[in-house]
């Protein structure tokens, strides 16, 4: 008999090497260079575009200031700064407060509509009327009836903000497959159970577009009614109206810009916060 000794080791070796995770890395590094790059460039084109038309202006650029201008005699003035800051923590307060009523009040809605067609019938009909109605022709109607301070504003933050929550909630409600109905029912579920287990969960994607929809409209909103209703504590809007009758163009021109970032941000915000909820269960779904 002849006895096997010494048996060779079968271990695979470890093929891993230090560089096979660079294409990986750098595919990723192209990607975000293609999301960024092309916006940047397009707000070069659009700050130079803006700084020759205002030089072209010559005596008359005070109607529109040149991008530095609007930087150092705006965002960079001791003294505007804190005003715009302190304008734009009102305007976030007012427009979060119309947001949340406007989100309550949408659901609400839409899950009385969502019960039977008679009430979708009679309520929706509404909710466009809602919307259609120009909200400059109720704000002093608003001023009248609510007085001109915080709660007016807050009154056309929901105005504006309410439709998008009405209608994508209920159809995000309305979407739910009819085979998952139909298991519900076979199981004798309640109405309230399904409601609460099948039909909230499976709308939350539309949910949260007409969310981020709304959340830009309550900005709006709020400018809009504090431009109107000056009394309290000024928002962005009272200082626009201030900044345009003393022809203060690079202040107005930096609150503007102000208000504009801030409805980027809250879109970026409510952006992140659908993929964080809604993405657990619906991969496919692009925020």
């Amino acid at each position: 008999m002849t006895q096997l000794a010494n048996t060779p080791s079968t271990t695979a070796p470890d093929t891993t090497t230090p560089g096979a995770t660079a294409p990986v890395s750098g595919r990723r590094r192209r990607a975000l260079l293609a999301t960024v790059w092309p916006p940047l460039a397009v707000l070069v084109v659009i700050l130079g575009s803006w700084t020759a038309a205002s030089a072209l202006l010559g005596d008359q650029s005070f109607l529109l200031p040149a991008p530095h201008r609007v930087i150092t005699e705006g965002l960079g003035d001791p003294i505007v700064l804190p005003e715009i800051v302190e304008a734009l923590g009102q305007t976030v307060l007012v427009a979060f407060i119309g947001l949340a009523i406007a989100v309550v009040l949408g659901v609400g809605w839409a899950i009385v509509m969502l019960q039977a067609q008679w009430a979708e019938r009679s309520l929706y009909p509404y909710a466009v009327i809602l919307q259609c109605i120009p909200i400059l022709a109720l704000v002093p109607l608003i001023g009248f009836w609510f007085g001109y301070g915080l709660p007016a504003r807050v009154i056309v933050c929901v105005l504006i903000a309410l439709f998008p929550m009405v209608s994508n909630t209920l159809f995000g409600l309305q979407s739910v497959d009819r085979s998952h109905h139909e298991l519900f029912r076979l199981q004798r579920v309640s109405r309230w159970t399904t409601l609460w287990k099948l039909q909230l969960p499976a709308a939350l994607p539309a949910m949260f577009v007409g969310l981020r929809t709304s959340a830009g409209l309550s900005v709006v909103g709020a400018i809009v009614g504090d431009y109107f209703f000056r009394r309290g504590t000024p928002g962005l809007g009272s200082l626009m109206s201030t900044y345009t009758s003393r022809l203060l163009a690079p202040e107005l021109y930096a609150s503007v810009l102000v208000a504009a970032l801030l409805g980027v941000v809250i879109f970026v915000t409510f952006g992140f916060l659908a993929r964080l909820v809604v993405g657990r269960w619906y991969g496919a779904t692009k925020s």
